[in-house]
């Protein structure tokens, strides 16, 4: 993506969540959505970002949805692709079928009882991509997704937003309320 998008004039920024890819060495069971939220508006900050278009992708809609709120006037432009889109006091939790939050929480306790593994790859994903994205993709702390984002969806301001969402499988179709595609 860092070649196209440069081709096309424009900067991407891919930071990393504390505890994740090569912050890995900073998991914590107290890492929560504020943490990824702080981090998010910590590289806003200190690279000095103007007029961003902010993309969340599944739990990084989460964050995405914070962070959008808290930097309005750096964001110009906040796009969910297949992402989770909560509503003040939501966790990702809230959002997720009740199935799919019985396996997260059983493999968590079968684990070392703080981490939620990662959801499993789709069925269609090429085996090229498998061996990519299988040792990229680690668990992350319980609390991310037990934490309700507090305070106005960004999603509630006159920000363009867009949404890409893949198949039928959200879980929570309020998101639609504040969509202007």
């Amino acid at each position: 993506m860092h070649p196209l998008m440069n081709a096309a004039g424009h900067r991407l920024i891919t930071p990393t969540y504390t505890g994740l890819g090569e912050r890995e060495h900073l998991a914590s069971p107290s890492n929560d959505l504020e943490t990824h939220i702080q981090d998010m508006l910590a590289v806003i900050k200190y690279e000095d970002l103007s007029d961003i278009v902010l993309v969340g992708h599944s739990y990084g809609g989460m964050v995405a949805t914070g962070v959008a709120d808290r930097a309005r006037d750096q964001v110009s432009q906040l796009i969910y692709l297949d992402a989770f889109v909560p509503r003040d006091g939501q966790s990702l939790f809230d959002l997720l079928p009740p199935e799919a939050l019985k396996r997260m929480l059983e493999a968590m306790k079968a684990g070392d009882g703080w981490r939620v593994p990662p959801n499993p790859c789709p069925t269609d994903t090429s085996e090229a991509d498998l061996k990519w994205i299988l040792p990229r993709r680690l668990p992350q702390s319980v609390r991310t997704a037990e934490m309700p984002l507090r305070g106005p969806p960004a999603t509630s301001s006159s920000m363009p937003l867009h949404d890409s969402s893949f198949g039928s499988s959200r879980p929570d179709r309020s998101w639609r309320d504040y969509m202007r595609i």
